[in-house]
Order: C-alpha cells, then structure tokens, then sequence
C-alpha cells in the first residue's frame, strides 16, 4: 500500500518530524523498532500514560495463530530461516516474519489457529511488548551490542531476556547451555525449559552425540544427522542447528524434517558467505558480523591464515576481546570506517595492522598480501552506517571487489 491509498484511507502523514499533539493527544502509540524510547516526546507520552507498544504485540493481538520467537544476540536470522524450514518440512502451516525482513502485521491477516508464525525478533522489538507470549521462545546467545543505545549491557540483556516475559508453564523456552549469560538472565521463568549444546548433553533438548546431532523429548533421544550432513557450515551455525531443533522438537516436528532442513538450508546471504576462491585465497563475506560476539564465533571457524578487514561506525562496544583469536588466527588486520583508531588502539600488538581508506581498498590490499590457503574475511564487528546504507550494502560492495579481483586474474590468465 502506498502512501496516496493510506491518505485516502483517511490516514494523517507527517514527514519530516512529528507534532507534539501526535503523541501527546492519541489513544495509543505503535512504534518502529529504530525509535529510541528515549526521544523526547515519546518520554512525555509514556509519563502521561499513553501505551506503547512494539509492532510486535499489535502483530500478536490480531492474530490467535501461535509463536515460535527467535532473539539472541548473533544467528537470530539464520536460526529463525532454519527453524521456518523444518516446521514448513514437517507440514505445520507456518510463516516466517519479525525482524528478519518482513513485518509480522503484513503476515498476520488470515491466519487460523493452526499457523505458527517463525518470529525473529530484536532487543528494539521486545522492549515494548505487553502481553505478547510465545508459545517457544528461544535465547540463542547473549553478548555486548547496540551500546550506542541502552547505558549498560546489563540493559541489553534484560530487553532481550523479555522475551520470556508472559509464557506460562505450558509454553517453552529454548536456552543456551554453553552461555552463562543466557542462564543468567533467563532465572526464574515460568515455562519448561529446553538446553541445547554443542559441548555436553543433558534433559531434554539439543545436542550432540559424537558425530551427530540428536533430540531428546520425553526422555527419548532421537538421533537426526550427522554434523557433517549440515550444509552451512561453522561453529555459530552449528549451534543455530541446535537450537532450531530444539525449538523444532518443542512443537513435535519430526526428525526427519529437521535432517531435511539441515542438509538442504543454503544459508543467509552476508553470513559467512563464501564468494569466491581465487588461486587459491577463500574471499568470505561476514558483513552480518556487526559486534565483537560475532566475529568471534567467524574466527573460531579458521586455524589461522586470516586477512580480516574490520572497522565501521562503532556502536559503543569493546574490542578487546577479539585479542585472543587475533593473536592467533589473523595474519593481518585491515581497518576501515570510523572505529579503525579504536580498534587499532585497543588490539595494540596483536598481529600486523593496516588501515585502508574504502572497503575496495581493503580487499585489494588483503588481496595482495594472501598466500594460497589464507581467507580474506570481511567480518567488521562494527555498524555499517558511516560508509554504508546498511549490512547488505556493505556486503555487496565487497562482493563486486572480489569480482574485481576476479575479473583482472582472469585477464591475466587470457594474455
């Protein structure tokens, strides 16, 4: 619907900042995940009492179809496709919406009671549900980010924790065995409580069993595929694997519709993905990477030979500790965008630094300093937004530098 139809529909626009009376004079306030619960007016609105809410919980009340919600801090998207697959696979009449890309109210009309909706959903989103409750909810990972907007990751972590908020014995949650934090913040919830891990096994849940990947439900262990049958590969989409099925065995998905998920899920573009190998150097493009915790879980993938080009807008982050995998696993760090003196200063000794002054600058100059067997990684830990629309923007770029590189070893190879 365009912005002429809501018009004649009778709906008021206002481009280009907001009247006071907006906010101050209405019945309810549904807000876009990017507004800061700190902007002034909408301080005002809430201390006269005037709800708020997220899309989300306007998204929840319109529909009586049920929730499998996906938040953590690193994989919420690949978990969230990959959970959407196995329920499809099983034949559960679903849909997958949230933060990933499509709003939940643009999903939600038409739905029966027999749906589940596969929700991704963002710190932003939870902040401001009232009665939203998802019958499984999963808490991938927990680590700093967005620190540009909550004043401590303590706050980072309780938004996301939120999420918990309103289930009740009969729903589930999904948690994280390998993160204390996620422990942590998810005490004292009311729901049955699924584990998943990829280091030991437990009750009910997710995890491995040598060289496979198994479910328990009920007490009876159900083993699925082998890891090596997992077509996206590496140690963060190992543990999306198994919190999908987890969440996926939550709701009685068969285990052969999560192996079929599994072995045929391509995943996510900008997430470790693989765009090239030219003689010999993997070029892999992480622009999805946008915090520290994510590029740890990228490094811990590589033994070492990595040329990682990092740097962007900073969102109030520590890079400190990347220093352990940099000191091992990075030949040479290129920094780009407006954090590269900060990380620069903060990763001070950890391996050969360089700063280059575009993306395409980086990949030709990590270019001309890989051997045969080295990867290029993009993987930023930071924003985007200083040199960049967005993630995919970014990603994108570095995919035409490496068709660039490309192109002249094929001219090359011509003469």
């Amino acid at each position: 619907m365009d912005l002429a139809e809501l018009a004649r529909r009778g709906v008021r626009l206002e481009t280009g900042g907001h009247r006071s009376e907006s906010f101050l004079e209405t019945d309810l306030l549904v807000i876009s995940p990017s507004v800061d619960l700190r902007f002034p007016l909408l301080e005002q609105a809430v201390s006269r009492g005037i709800p708020v809410w997220s899309e989300v919980e306007l998204a929840y009340r319109l529909t009586s179809a049920r929730f499998l919600a996906v938040t953590g801090t690193n994989g919420k998207s690949t978990t969230t496709s990959l959970l959407g697959a196995m329920v499809e696979g099983a034949g559960f009449p679903s849909v997958v919406a949230g933060n990933i890309g499509t709003a939940l109210c643009e999903v939600v009309p038409g739905l029966t009671p027999a749906h589940w909706v596969v929700a991704e959903l963002s710190s932003f989103q939870l902040e401001t549900i009232v009665t939203f409750r998802p019958h499984v909810a999963v808490l991938l990972n927990l680590a700093p980010d967005h620190l540009d907007r909550y004043a401590a990751a303590a706050d980072y972590y309780a938004a996301k924790a939120r999420i918990f908020t309103h289930q009740a014995s009969e729903d589930v949650a999904v948690l994280n065995a390998d993160d204390p934090l996620v422990l942590e913040y998810a005490q004292g919830i009311r729901s049955r409580v699924l584990m998943f891990s990829r280091s030991r096994t437990m009750g009910d849940g997710a995890f491995l069993r040598g060289d496979r990947l198994a479910v328990r439900r009920q007490g009876r262990t159900e083993p699925v595929c082998a890891t090596s049958a997992i077509r996206i590969q590496g140690v963060h989409n190992l543990e999306n694997a198994l919190a999908a099925a987890a969440a996926a065995a939550a709701i009685g998905v068969p285990a052969g519709a999560m192996a079929a998920a599994l072995a045929s899920f391509p995943g996510l573009p900008h997430r470790l993905e693989l765009v090239a190998e030219v003689d010999g150097v993997r070029y892999v493009n992480d622009s999805k990477g946008t915090n520290v915790g994510a590029v740890l879980k990228s490094l811990e993938g590589y033994a070492g030979g990595v040329i990682l080009i990092a740097g962007g807008k900073d969102k109030g982050g520590d890079f400190a500790p990347l220093r352990p995998l940099v000191e091992t696993r990075v030949k040479t760090l290129i920094l780009i965008g407006q954090a590269r003196g900060k990380i620069r200063a903060q990763l001070h000794g950890a391996c050969p630094m360089e700063e280059a002054p575009s993306l395409e600058a980086a990949v030709a100059h990590a270019t001309g300093l890989a051997a045969p067997g080295d990867t290029v990684l993009l993987s930023p830990a930071c924003a985007s937004f200083d040199m960049f629309r967005d993630f995919e923007d970014r990603g994108e770029a570095f995919r035409r530098a490496v068709r660039e590189v490309q192109s002249r070893r094929d001219a090359v190879g011509r003469r």
